[in-house]
């Protein structure tokens, strides 16, 4: 195989490549506004062995009144961060407003006091270990770095190549 034909054939997976990448990235963020879909991760191993501790976690907004108990849920605390644990129990509240206690699988107890909630985030699933990875990629030094890398390969994946001499010292035909 010529050289050329390899850099031919390199450019076009490395550009196929790109832009699947870039579809993924599109589809991922329509689905995130059309389905209210969002990643959580989980700094503590209070859900482990379901969900360890440095799990990545696909979530969706839902009312309180679909949840049922066993599901895993995110609920927002005034004041603190929000906690993902299991459903232990479910209430009426006003309107459709539930009263849910909650226990972390990892916990002996469960959650010192209930939450009255509107909505809560279900759980869909989980990937151990991608929330650390996923933190440094947010770095904005990371970020720089990829943006950089990225821009390059794109230049030189799509730059104009000049024509190759024959071996008579012609331009070659493009």
């Amino acid at each position: 195989m010529s050289r050329r034909r390899f850099r031919r054939g390199l450019q076009e997976t490395v550009l196929n490549i790109a832009a699947a990448g870039g579809a993924v990235c599109i589809l991922a963020v329509v689905c995130a506004l059309l389905f209210n879909i969002t990643l959580i991760m989980f700094k503590t191993g209070s859900m482990s062995p379901a969900i360890p501790a440095g799990s990545l976690a696909v979530v969706r907004e839902i009312p309180a009144d679909e949840i049922a108990v066993g599901d895993v849920v995110t609920v927002d605390r005034p004041g603190k961060l929000p906690i993902t644990h299991r459903v232990q129990s479910i209430a009426p509240a006003d309107g459709t407003m539930r009263t849910i206690t909650m226990k972390g699988d990892a916990n002996t107890e469960a959650d010192p006091a209930p939450y009255v909630v509107e909505k809560v985030r279900l759980v869909f699933w989980s990937v151990p270990g991608l929330a650390h990875p996923l933190a440094a990629a947010a770095n904005p030094v990371v970020l720089g770095a990829t943006t950089v890398a990225v821009s390059a390969l794109v230049t030189w994946v799509l730059w104009p190549r000049s024509p190759r001499r024959g071996r008579t010292g012609q331009h070659a035909a493009a």
